[in-house]
């Protein structure tokens, strides 16, 4: 008996018969240990550069910061001075002090003239000011008070409609940016667009503020998107979350 099925409609159902596009992966038994080594990798490798940083940083620059500062302690008591020279990191801890009384000395009007008498020294001298102003520039931008540091994190238009990027925002534009740009009469806001995968570079953008689009990630999280290439992104926090994030930002 011939089949009178059409060979279209026999072409057709051999179509539509599911296909495995994916074959199932089976591991074998070498494929799971270098799978467990590479879990034990990812565990293991943090913890031991930690510790190893951890312990050059107390065995190396504390220890030679404590025995300095020991050096200079004045001789008195026998018994207070073998002391004081035998605890471990006493040195240090005189040293904070000393740097704490020092910051307290420079936020006062004789500090501050003394600080200024200071500096003129430094800039009379070519290369020791280039070295100086270098130095100082570093450690204010990086010790910078949190009402200069990044505020919140938003999404931006740029560099064309459609295309958004991940921008950090700096604060409220002023001074004479905003008296030439804030014609419009809307908030301007000046934010740091930065460059993947290092953000130690980017674009200084001034935008209306009606132009970003807030987001409830801390900065924190932001960094490591940026610093991931985007393998790492923070899941959506609850309403409750996102409301304190956006108060606290907003404050």
């Amino acid at each position: 008996m011939q089949d009178k099925t059409p060979h279209g409609d026999s072409g057709k159902r051999a179509a539509d018969r599911p296909r495995d596009l994916i074959k199932p992966h089976r591991q074998t038994f070498f494929g799971g240990l270098w799978s467990s080594f590479l879990a034990g990798i990812v565990v293991i490798a943090p913890i031991g550069i930690t510790a190893a940083i951890v312990y050059w940083f107390v065995t190396g620059p504390m220890t030679r910061l404590d025995t300095f500062v020991k050096n200079f302690l004045p001789a008195g008591d026998g018994n207070v001075e073998t002391l004081t020279r035998a605890i471990p990191g006493f040195g240090v801890f005189i040293a904070i002090i000393a740097i704490v009384l020092l910051g307290a000395f420079a936020k006062n009007f004789i500090g501050r003239a003394f600080i200024r008498v200071g500096e003129e020294v430094f800039d009379s001298v070519p290369v020791v000011r280039t070295f100086y102003r270098f130095f100082k520039n570093v450690f204010e931008t990086a010790l910078q008070q949190s009402d200069r540091s990044f505020k919140e994190v938003a999404l931006v238009e740029y560099p064309r409609p459609g295309a958004w990027v991940m921008s950090f925002v700096v604060g409220e534009t002023k001074g004479e940016v905003k008296e030439i740009l804030n014609e419009t009469g809307d908030q301007l806001t000046s934010i740091f667009v930065p460059t993947v995968p290092n953000p130690t570079s980017g674009f200084l953008l001034f935008v209306p503020r009606s132009q970003l689009k807030p987001l409830t990630m801390s900065v924190e999280d932001a960094a490591k998107v940026v610093f991931s290439l985007g393998l790492v992104m923070p899941e959506s926090p609850s309403s409750e979350e996102a409301v304190q994030r956006l108060e606290s930002a907003a404050a």
